[in-house]
């Protein structure tokens, strides 16, 4: 189970109920229907992003996460959505399951073309994570030249194409990330142009998915704690978990400065982008550090004889690429030298 030890948490963090979080989502990855299951008891002991759960929520994916990267993956676009449709004020179904697709590839559109009876979309959406699998989906869509609209849309819906063949990926392989196609798809809108950038909060999203990367390393760390005591005389060991247990820290550290800020007002207009870059960066960079010492430190046995230590290292080589690294730092950057 995962340890609080910042001093930065806000009140919602530190009060929620981490070991029936912890018990809850060890009773939940049996399959992926388990996992998908679990939603509807993490919006009961999390709950949606808000300004004032901002440190329950970010705690509460991080413990999910130590139990299961993969269940976390499935539970943090959900709640996500659940964030957006709350601040829409629309109240989705409790037996839903959600995704949000909002990503952009080359070759490939997705436009909103307005019909007598409402909205239709059309076209291809990438990277369009558990497609197959979920009830509904926010989608992004094209209305004009460079404007973009969220859209309410059900998976099951005539004219929704799903293909996950293509997905091969050794981490997350119960997550397919896969294009969907739409062909006049019926779909409702959730503000109006451009709303969904320009919401209040967008950007925190962001800290949630970093909050499960801290979380999904804090079990390497533990493995590698077992490891030391089982050789309290290796000092390479002991070095190692030493680095490691500090960069867990710094991005726990980050993330609950980050939760802190938010609650009390001060990750609001451009502050929020930077601050969530920052913290995207910063635990990034800690978890990179992590996977890579215990690698170092542990060698090949754990990779070949230890299913769960596998899975997890592989899991969190993938879901960390939701960070683009030198991109994202340049990005930061750019939004330092445009601050007012």
């Amino acid at each position: 189970m995962i340890r609080l030890q910042s001093t930065a948490w806000p009140t919602s963090g530190i009060t929620l109920d981490l070991p029936a979080l912890d018990a809850a989502a060890a009773g939940s990855i049996t399959d992926l229907a388990s996992r998908l299951a679990f939603t509807r008891q993490a919006v009961e002991l999390v709950g949606p992003l808000e300004q004032h759960t901002a440190g329950r929520v970010f705690a509460g994916l991080a413990a999910i996460a130590a139990v299961d990267v993969t269940l976390a993956r499935v539970v943090e676009p959900h709640l996500d959505a659940l964030a957006i449709l709350r601040q829409a004020e629309l109240e989705p179904s409790p037996d839903t399951t959600w995704g949000v697709f909002a990503a952009e590839a080359p070759g490939v559109r997705l436009d909103a073309v307005r019909v007598d009876a409402g909205w239709v979309l059309s076209g291809t959406k990438p990277w369009c994570s558990l497609a197959s699998s979920l009830s509904d989906a926010l989608v992004t869509a094209h209305t004009g030249p460079n404007v973009r609209r969220l859209f309410a849309v059900a998976l099951s819906a005539p004219g929704v194409t799903t293909d996950d063949s293509a997905w091969l990926a050794r981490g997350m392989p119960l997550v397919p990330s896969a294009p969907v196609g739409f062909d006049v798809v019926p779909a409702a809108p959730v503000g109006d142009d451009g709303w969904y950038l320009r919401r209040p909060g967008f950007s925190w999203g962001g800290i949630g998915v970093a909050a499960c990367w801290w979380g999904g390393a804090s079990t390497l760390v533990e493995r590698l704690l077992t490891a030391a005591r089982a050789r309290p005389d290796a000092e390479l060991l002991l070095r190692t978990l030493g680095s490691a247990a500090i960069d867990l820290a710094i991005a726990e550290q980050a993330i609950a400065d980050a939760a802190t800020a938010i609650e009390g007002g001060q990750a609001d207009g451009a502050a929020g982008p930077r601050l969530a870059q920052r913290v995207r960066s910063t635990v990034r960079a800690r978890v990179d550090a992590i996977r890579s010492g215990v690698l170092g430190a542990l060698g090949p046995g754990p990779l070949t004889a230890e299913p769960a230590y596998l899975e997890r290292m592989s899991d969190l080589e993938l879901y960390v690429q939701q960070d683009h690294g030198d991109r994202d730092l340049a990005r930061y950057g750019r939004m330092l030298v445009e601050a007012d």
